[in-house]
C-alpha cells in the first residue's frame, strides 16, 4: 500500500493529490493529518497523474503535509440481521451506545442493478394505515412512491406514522409465506431537534425493534449525505433478498441530498445544469430509486418512500421534476389543507400511484376498492370545482345536487383524509368510511361503481334506521 504526501489543493470537501499509479473510481482513501487524526475519503475523479478525493469528515486539519493512502477497495457496508433495532450515523457507525456490529458480510454500497428480466411486477398491497394513501393512492410491494412536501409541512410526522404502522396484511393473519416486515429509515441533513423527535417516536412506539435508522445531521459533512442513502439501501437489499424481509425504505429529505450534490459539483468546478444542479443528477437519483423492487425467486421485497421538500412549493423544480420521471407516482402534501388543521394534509387530486390498479381488488384488498376510489375521486374533484363557483355566485345559486357534492368535498376532507397521526386504519375501515360518504350522494350519481356493489354496500336512510333498535 503506497502512501503519498502529494496534496496539491484543498477545495471545500475535496482534496486533490498527485499519484504515479492508476487509482480506481470510488476507491476508499485514508488521510492522516499532521495531528495524527485519520480521516476517510472516496475517490471522486481519477485522471492521469492526479485524483480528486471527497472527504467524509470534512477537510478541517488537512494540509500539504498530510499523508494519503489508497486502500484498493470501494466503500462497503457491514450487513447482518442484528442491525434491526440499531441507530447508525450517516457513515454507518453505531451511535446508540450498543455493541460493535459483527457483520455476516460486507457489501459494496453502490449495489448491483436488478436484472430487468429477473424483476417481478409489484402487485401486492402494503397497508400504511393512512386512508388517503391506502384508499386513494395505494402503495404496493416493490414500488417507489415519493412524498412531495413543502417547507414547514408535517412530512416528518407522516413519515413516522408510516414507519410505525406499515404492515403486510396477509403476513399478520398468518396467510403469507412467513416473510417479516422491516423499516429502514434514512435521514439526511436533518436538524438535531428533528433527529430527537424521530428517535423519541421510534422508542416510544416500539417501532425501533423492526427498524434500522441512519442519521445524517445538518452539521455533518455534505459528502456523508451522499453515502447515507446508499448505506440504507444496501442494508435493505440484504434483509430483503438474503433474509426474506419485506423492507420499506423511507428516505428524508432528498432535497438535502441533492443540495449536497450541487455543493460538491461546485467544488469540482463542474459546468452546472438546471438551477445550478449537476447535469448528472437524474442519473444519480435513478441509481437510488431503481434499487426498489422484487426479484423472481426471492420472497423479500424493497419498497421506497423518498420524501422531498419542494423549494418554493414548486413542483417544476428539478428535484421533484426528475423524481417524478423515475418513480411510480407521488403523494402530494397541501399547504391549504394543513392550514385547515387536516392531518395528514394529503391532497388526493394531484397525488397518484401508477401501480395502484394492480395492487387492489379481490384477493388483495377488497373487490369494491377500485370502484370506491374512482367514485370518491370524481365526487371530490366535482366538489372542488364547485367551491370555485361558490366564490363567484354564492351557495344559494347552486342546485340541491351541487350542494350535495359541496358537502361531500367538505366531509371527505374532515372524515376521510383527516385522521391524525396516531390513528391506524385498516383497509376495511378506510373503505367503510368511503361508503359512509358516498351514501350521502344519490344512488344515480354513483356512476363509477358496479350496481351489485351499490346494492351490497350503499346505506339508505331507511336501512340505517332499520338497523338501529328503537328506544322503548
Amino acid at each position: 500500500m503506497k502512501e503519498y504526501q502529494t496534496i496539491t489543493e484543498i477545495s471545500g470537501p475535496l482534496v486533490f493529490a498527485e499519484v504515479d499509479e492508476p487509482v480506481g473510481y470510488d476507491e476508499i482513501v485514508e488521510i492522516e493529518t499532521p495531528d495524527g487524526d485519520t480521516l476517510r475519503g472516496q475517490v471522486l475523479e481519477s485522471s492521469e497523474g492526479i485524483v480528486s478525493i471527497q472527504v467524509f469528515e470534512g477537510t478541517g486539519g488537512i494540509d500539504r503535509n498530510a499523508s494519503v493512502r489508497f486502500l484498493g477497495e470501494t466503500m462497503k457496508m457491514p450487513v447482518t440481521e442484528d442491525l434491526l433495532g440499531r441507530v447508525l450515523d450517516g457513515s454507518g457507525n453505531p451511535i446508540d451506545g450498543g455493541p460493535d456490529i459483527v457483520p455476516d458480510e460486507r457489501r459494496d454500497i453502490v449495489g448491483e442493478a436488478i436484472n430487468p428480466f429477473s424483476r417481478e411486477y409489484p402487485e401486492e398491497f402494503i397497508q400504511t394505515g393512512v386512508s388517503a394513501i391506502d384508499g386513494m393512492n395505494t402503495l404496493v410491494r416493490g414500488q417507489k412512491l415519493p412524498i412531495f412536501s413543502g417547507s414547514g409541512l408535517p412530512h416528518n410526522e407522516l413519515a413516522l406514522q408510516i414507519a410505525r404502522q406499515a404492515t403486510v396484511p396477509e403476513e399478520e393473519t398468518g396467510e403469507g409465506d412467513g416473510s417479516e416486515f422491516a423499516v429502514i429509515f434514512g435521514a439526511m441533513g436533518i436538524t438535531q431537534e428533528e433527529a430527537n423527535e424521530f428517535m423519541d417516536d421510534f422508542e416510544r412506539t416500539g417501532a425501533l425493534e423492526r427498524s434500522v435508522v441512519f442519521m445524517n445531521l445538518a452539521d455533518d459533512p455534505a459528502v456523508e449525505r451522499q453515502v447515507t442513502p446508499r448505506l440504507a439501501l444496501t442494508t435493505a437489499e440484504y434483509l430483503a433478498f438474503e433474509k426474506d424481509y419485506h423492507v420499506l425504505v423511507i428516505l428524508t429529505d432528498m432535497t438535502n441530498y441533492c443540495e449536497a450534490l450541487r455543493e460538491i459539483g461546485a467544488a469540482r468546478e463542474e459546468v452546472p445544469g438546471r438551477r445550478g444542479y449537476p447535469g448528472y443528477m437524474y442519473t444519480d437519483l435513478a441509481q437510488l430509486y431503481e434499487r426498489a423492487g422484487r426479484i423472481e425467486g426471492k420472497e423479500g421485497s424493497v419498497t421506497q418512500i423518498p420524501i422531498l421538500t419542494m423549494p418554493g412549493d414548486d413542483d417544476t423544480h428539478p428535484i421533484p421534476d426528475l423524481t417524478g420521471y423515475i418513480t411510480e407516482g407521488q403523494i402530494m402534501m397541501d399547504r391549504d389543507l394543513n392550514s385547515q388543521g387536516i392531518e395528514p394534509p394529503i391532497n388526493v387530486l394531484p397525488s397518484l400511484s401508477r401501480l395502484m390498479d394492480d395492487g387492489i381488488g379481490e384477493g388483495l384488498t377488497r373487490e369494491d376498492h377500485g370502484d370506491v376510489s374512482d367514485q370518491m375521486y370524481a365526487a371530490y374533484a366535482e366538489g372542488e370545482d364547485l367551491r370555485d363557483l361558490v366564490n363567484i355566485v354564492g351557495r344559494e345559486a347552486l342546485s340541491e345536487r351541487d350542494n350535495k357534492f359541496l358537502d361531500f368535498a367538505d366531509r371527505f376532507e374532515e372524515e376521510f383524509v383527516q385522521q391524525g397521526y396516531d390513528t391506524n386504519r385498516s383497509i376495511d375501515e378506510t373503505l367503510e368510511i368511503g361508503w359512509d360518504l358516498l351514501s350521502k350522494l344519490p344512488k344515480e350519481e354513483l356512476n363509477r361503481i358496479d350496481e351489485d356493489l351499490i346494492e351490497e354496500h350503499y346505506r339508505d336512510d331507511e336501512t340505517e334506521a332499520a338497523e338501529v333498535p328503537a328506544d322503548d
